[in-house]
Protein backbone atom coordinates (compact mmCIF):
# COMPACT_ATOMS: atom_id res chain seq x y z
CA UNK A 1 0.00 0.00 0.00
CA UNK A 2 1.36 3.38 -0.97
CA UNK A 3 2.77 5.63 2.03
CA UNK A 4 4.62 8.59 2.92
CA UNK A 5 8.42 7.80 2.31
CA UNK A 6 9.47 11.83 2.42
CA UNK A 7 8.93 15.12 2.89
CA UNK A 8 10.26 18.11 2.24
CA UNK A 9 10.48 21.63 4.11
CA UNK A 10 11.07 24.82 2.27
CA UNK A 11 12.77 27.47 4.66
CA UNK A 12 14.07 30.70 3.97
CA UNK A 13 17.18 30.43 6.64
CA UNK A 14 18.55 26.81 6.26
CA UNK A 15 20.94 27.61 8.92
CA UNK A 16 18.20 29.10 11.59
CA UNK A 17 15.84 26.07 10.43
CA UNK A 18 18.68 23.25 11.24
CA UNK A 19 18.93 25.04 14.39
CA UNK A 20 15.44 24.90 15.24
CA UNK A 21 14.47 21.44 14.01
CA UNK A 22 18.04 20.35 15.27
CA UNK A 23 17.42 21.98 18.67
CA UNK A 24 14.06 21.48 19.27
CA UNK A 25 13.36 17.42 18.13
CA UNK A 26 17.39 16.55 17.95
CA UNK A 27 16.90 16.00 14.27
CA UNK A 28 20.28 15.01 12.66
CA UNK A 29 20.66 16.81 9.46
CA UNK A 30 23.49 16.86 6.78
CA UNK A 31 23.74 18.36 3.67
CA UNK A 32 23.55 15.94 0.42
CA UNK A 33 26.24 16.16 -2.15
CA UNK A 34 24.10 16.68 -4.86
CA UNK A 35 22.14 19.58 -6.00
CA UNK A 36 18.12 20.47 -6.47
CA UNK A 37 16.28 23.22 -8.26
CA UNK A 38 16.25 25.17 -5.33
CA UNK A 39 19.82 24.59 -4.69
CA UNK A 40 21.86 22.93 -1.86
CA UNK A 41 19.40 20.21 -0.09
CA UNK A 42 20.04 18.85 3.33
CA UNK A 43 18.96 15.79 4.77
CA UNK A 44 16.50 15.06 7.66
CA UNK A 45 17.50 11.55 9.93
CA UNK A 46 15.60 10.85 13.02
CA UNK A 47 14.95 8.60 15.36
CA UNK A 48 10.85 7.66 16.78
CA UNK A 49 10.61 7.75 20.79
CA UNK A 50 11.89 4.73 21.16
CA UNK A 51 15.09 5.06 19.17
CA UNK A 52 14.23 3.49 15.58
CA UNK A 53 14.98 4.81 12.72
CA UNK A 54 11.99 6.98 11.60
CA UNK A 55 10.57 8.82 8.31
CA UNK A 56 13.39 11.23 7.12
CA UNK A 57 13.17 14.14 4.45
CA UNK A 58 14.94 16.99 3.98
CA UNK A 59 14.92 20.63 3.83
CA UNK A 60 16.06 23.13 1.34
CA UNK A 61 15.39 26.98 0.51
CA UNK A 62 12.10 28.05 -0.06
CA UNK A 63 11.78 28.63 -3.91
CA UNK A 64 8.63 30.94 -3.94
CA UNK A 65 6.71 32.76 -1.19
CA UNK A 66 3.80 30.52 -0.88
CA UNK A 67 5.86 27.22 -1.20
CA UNK A 68 4.32 24.80 1.86
CA UNK A 69 6.14 21.40 3.41
CA UNK A 70 5.28 18.35 1.21
CA UNK A 71 4.61 15.12 1.53
CA UNK A 72 5.81 12.11 -0.92
CA UNK A 73 4.06 9.07 -1.03
CA UNK A 74 5.63 6.53 -2.10
CA UNK A 75 4.02 4.07 -5.40
CA UNK A 76 5.08 1.47 -7.74
CA UNK A 77 5.12 3.61 -10.91
CA UNK A 78 4.50 7.34 -11.23
CA UNK A 79 3.15 7.17 -14.72
CA UNK A 80 -0.03 4.71 -13.39
CA UNK A 81 -0.80 7.09 -10.42
CA UNK A 82 0.05 10.11 -12.28
CA UNK A 83 -3.11 8.60 -14.49
CA UNK A 84 -5.25 7.74 -11.59
CA UNK A 85 -4.68 11.49 -10.03
CA UNK A 86 -6.43 12.95 -13.10
CA UNK A 87 -9.17 9.99 -13.00
CA UNK A 88 -9.98 10.71 -9.78
CA UNK A 89 -10.11 14.42 -10.50
CA UNK A 90 -7.04 15.77 -8.59
CA UNK A 91 -3.97 17.82 -11.21
CA UNK A 92 -0.38 16.66 -12.07
CA UNK A 93 1.09 19.69 -12.00
CA UNK A 94 4.88 18.74 -12.62
CA UNK A 95 4.83 15.73 -14.75
CA UNK A 96 7.40 12.79 -13.65
CA UNK A 97 10.80 13.90 -13.20
CA UNK A 98 13.67 12.17 -12.19
CA UNK A 99 16.43 12.20 -10.01
CA UNK A 100 19.38 10.19 -10.86
CA UNK A 101 20.22 7.23 -9.23
CA UNK A 102 17.30 7.61 -6.89
CA UNK A 103 14.40 7.44 -8.63
CA UNK A 104 11.15 9.60 -10.11
CA UNK A 105 8.45 12.03 -9.15
CA UNK A 106 5.58 14.32 -10.14
CA UNK A 107 4.18 16.66 -7.76
CA UNK A 108 0.35 16.67 -7.94
CA UNK A 109 -2.63 18.12 -6.22
CA UNK A 110 -5.71 16.59 -4.33
CA UNK A 111 -9.60 17.30 -5.28
CA UNK A 112 -9.13 20.32 -2.20
CA UNK A 113 -6.43 21.83 -3.89
CA UNK A 114 -3.89 20.25 -1.32
CA UNK A 115 -0.10 19.34 -2.29
CA UNK A 116 1.52 16.43 -2.26
CA UNK A 117 4.08 14.24 -4.47
CA UNK A 118 4.44 10.82 -6.03
CA UNK A 119 8.05 9.04 -5.92
CA UNK A 120 8.68 5.82 -7.77
CA UNK A 121 12.49 4.28 -6.04
CA UNK A 122 14.88 3.45 -9.01
CA UNK A 123 18.03 3.29 -8.72
CA UNK A 124 18.91 3.23 -12.15
CA UNK A 125 17.27 6.40 -13.30
CA UNK A 126 18.79 8.79 -15.41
Amino acid sequence: MPTIVHYEIPVNDIERSKKFYGDLFGWKIEKWPGMTPAGEYWMISMADINGNKALGGGIHKRMHPDQRSISYIGVKAVDEYSSKVEKLGGKVVTPKMTVPGLGYFAFCLDTENNSFAIWESDENAK
